[in-house]
């Protein structure tokens, strides 16, 4: 232990600091079992889908061009939909980001004068400006697509009174935020989403739910779709990708919303039949292998974090204790200084580009300045450590990732002990 001491000296971590770290992790080794045991169940899982659908060498392959006859391509999208238990699915390196993945779902299964709600409150800030709840030129809204919300309830379960009123005979789409954003409210369990979905269909089984399930993959041995959605959507530069996917995104469902996604990403006519894949497939099919043992990792790194900073009085959501439904660990901080220091810990313990300093911007498609702290391998990449927050109240900071949980420890120790060396926090 006294060599392992002096290598987190090495990183600026003081001996009291290390300590008092060690505390935290002996009282968590219970709850890391239980991680691994919902690990080795999706390890599992897709093992399982990669083996049902023979994938083997040839479907690494590079394809350039229209791509036609993509074994690799089609044979991944198959593996997926038989990991999330749905009649079809599109993954593709053409989905630039988690937005891109949302917007293409959006846009492909609604039409001028359909009506969308969003039953999990307000989504994501660079959702606004794709369905004009921010102004922004080929927005939903500008197409005739009418947008409504309902607002979780304080305690952060559906509003299913509120629900009721809301689904009028011109609903198309109902969508769900499972993650929590920029927002300081409990992730939803696919529990919950399932009973929601449940709730929604019983009032019109025509409506089509979307589930943004960024965050949450192969954090339960569940899914969304297991549970009743039509779409689930997400980014391979989070979870599923495990660390490995250089970009993309993927949207599994029924064969309907899938064929109406891959037409819109394409164009009419042509639909999933082309789309190259550019040599990725190896980075994809490895980094879907390696997803669930990377997402445990970042998991037992959110827990980890919760638990240390709980016991200096600061706002953690979720808590110590409660079960978790997506990777993203809340810190409510109070002040602008302590998001920030935070930040500059994290990107200090990076193995990429750990010498740069964070400072916030005015990021495109945000309300306000943003922070964020992200040396990564692939460049966004939020399964990777990293850290992120918008400089306003209650200045909060976002916590997520970690390849390793080493790794996302030694990120979590170095942000404490910024916070410990600007007085931000005070050990006794």
């Amino acid at each position: 232990m006294a060599d392992i001491k002096e290598m987190y000296k090495n990183f600026g971590i003081s001996e009291d600091v290390y300590d008092y770290s060690v505390k935290i992790t002996d009282a968590l080794k219970q709850r890391f079992q239980e991680i691994d045991i919902i690990a080795e169940y999706n390890q599992l899982k897709v093992v399982n889908a990669m083996q049902k659908n023979q994938v083997s060498e040839a479907h690494f392959a590079q394809t350039t061009g229209y791509g036609y006859n993509d074994l690799g391509r089609d044979t991944l999208e198959k593996v997926y939909a038989d990991i999330f238990h749905t009649e079809d699915a599109l993954v593709r390196p053409q989905i630039t980001c988690g937005t891109h993945a949302l917007g293409l779902a959006l846009s492909a299964n609604l039409r001028p004068g359909d009506k969308m709600v969003y039953i999990s409150g307000k989504p994501y800030d660079t959702l606004e400006e794709v369905i004009g709840i921010r102004e922004s030129k080929g927005s939903l809204r500008e197409y005739g697509v009418t947008y409504d919300q309902v607002d979780l309830l304080d305690n952060g379960d559906f509003d299913f009174d509120g629900i009721k009123n809301k689904l009028t005979s011109d609903v198309k789409l109902v969508g769900i935020q499972r993650s929590k954003g920029y927002a300081t409210r409990p992730t939803l369990s696919v529990k919950k989403i399932g009973e929601a979905v449940s709730f929604v269909k019983s009032i019109n089984p025509d409506i089509i739910v979307m589930v943004d399930n960024c965050y949450g993959e192969f954090v339960e041995t569940i899914e969304p779709s297991d549970v009743g959605a039509d779409m689930v959507v997400g980014s391979l530069i989070k979870n599923p990708g495990g660390g490995l996917a250089p970009i993309g995104g993927y949207i599994c469902g029924t064969k309907d919303c899938v064929e109406n996604c891959a037409y819109r990403l394409t164009t009419p006519g042509l639909g999933k039949e082309v789309g190259a894949n550019l040599g990725v497939m190896t980075s994809f099919y490895q980094g879907l292998f390696l997803a669930p043992t990377v997402v445990a990792s970042a998991l037992k790194g959110a827990i980890f974090a919760a638990n240390l900073f709980e016991k200096f009085e600061f706002k953690v959501i979720p808590d110590g204790k409660e079960s978790r439904h997506d990777i993203i660990q809340a810190i409510e901080f109070g002040k602008p200084e302590a998001v920030i220091a935070f930040c500059k810990g994290i990107q200090a313990a990076a193995p990429v580009d750990s010498y740069l300093t964070p400072e916030p911007w005015d990021m495109p498609g945000y309300d306000a300045p943003v922070i964020m702290a992200a040396g990564a391998f692939v460049s966004g990449s939020s399964i990777e450590l990293s850290a992120d927050g918008p400089i306003k109240p209650p200045y909060a900071v976002y916590f997520q990732g970690g390849l390793t949980w080493q790794h996302a420890k030694l990120g979590i120790l170095k942000a404490f002990q910024n916070m410990v060396d600007d007085e931000l926090i005070h050990l006794v």
